[in-house]
């Protein structure tokens, strides 16, 4: 539960604020962006504004449920199993953001994609009672595909729960994921099943995959969207090799998609596969310049 006593000053007076214990993940400002924003000159969210209408009040809610370190609180006890309810919430298509996001894994995004041969998961959510049950009432989970070895969190838990096959690249396999059931072996595209299409990205960790599934491409933690809406990868969050995030980066060329869904970072919609390219081409230039 968020403290009262550990508040920032630089939260706007009201009803809903965020105290010391924020790691700055960037779930918050994602789902509920009338109220939350970045705290000038530190690397912590704050809320801007109070909610507005019962629309924003819902989704600062929607946001206090899904902080993955308990960071947002409320001056009143508030009724928050509506906004509970509401994830997964669906983002497009038959894709939905999952939102309980893991302390274990710096808050990054989960996703759940409902397919004709069985629904997939892609990363780890924090496995509550209720998320749970509501991914079961949406057709359970076939597979759990964890794009790296940093946003694994309870895997475990959701695999006991939903009987699915977790998939993971060897090269990132650890004695915490030992039991995973499919492990994919090099640097070659491997189909999934008919629809999806596993994608080994090595760079910022050896073993990071994407998730090609219709025109969504799940990034992991490869590939982003900043604050500014353009793609993104940083050097500083590379933990294997910055050279071979490039060059895996400039593998996504080949591949049709007009969505980036990542972990860490925003969303990027494009157009079309074109622009895509286009979007993905300006960002390889951009890292590839002399500075």
């Amino acid at each position: 539960m968020a403290r009262l006593a550990d508040r920032f000053s630089e939260n706007a007076r009201g009803e809903f604020f965020v105290d010391s214990s924020c790691i700055d993940c960037d779930t918050c400002r994602q789902v509920a962006p009338a109220t939350f924003v970045s705290a000038a000159g530190a690397e912590q969210a704050v809320v801007g504004r109070q909610p507005g209408s019962d629309e924003e009040r819902e989704r600062a809610l929607m946001a206090l449920v899904a902080c993955p370190t308990a960071s947002i609180g409320t001056l009143h006890k508030l009724d928050a199993r509506p906004a509970a309810r509401r994830f997964p919430e669906p983002i497009g298509g038959e894709v939905y953001y999952c939102g309980y996001a893991s302390p274990d894994s710096f808050g990054a995004s989960s996703y759940l994609v409902r397919r004709p041969g069985g629904n997939l998961l892609i990363d780890s959510p924090r496995a509550t009672r209720i998320l749970c049950d509501r991914i079961k009432m949406l057709g359970g989970a076939r597979w759990l595909l964890l794009t790296h070895r940093d946003d694994v969190a309870d895997h475990v838990q959701l695999a006991r729960r939903f009987g699915c096959e977790r998939v993971l690249h060897r090269a990132d396999l650890t004695s915490g994921t030992r039991e995973v059931e499919r492990l994919i072996d090099g640097d070659a595209p491997v189909a999934l099943d008919d629809g999806a299409l596993i994608i080994p990205v090595p760079g910022h960790t050896r073993g990071s995959i994407a998730l090609l599934s219709g025109e969504n491409l799940f990034t992991g933690d490869h590939l982003w969207a900043d604050e500014r809406g353009e793609l993104a990868a940083s050097r500083r969050v590379c933990w294997h090799s910055w050279p071979e995030q490039v060059r895996s980066i400039e593998k996504l060329l080949a591949f049709d998609f007009t969505r980036i869904l990542p972990g860490h970072g925003r969303r990027f919609v494009a157009a079309s596969p074109g622009e895509m390219r286009s979007a993905i081409a300006r960002l390889i230039d951009r890292i590839r310049r002399p500075s």
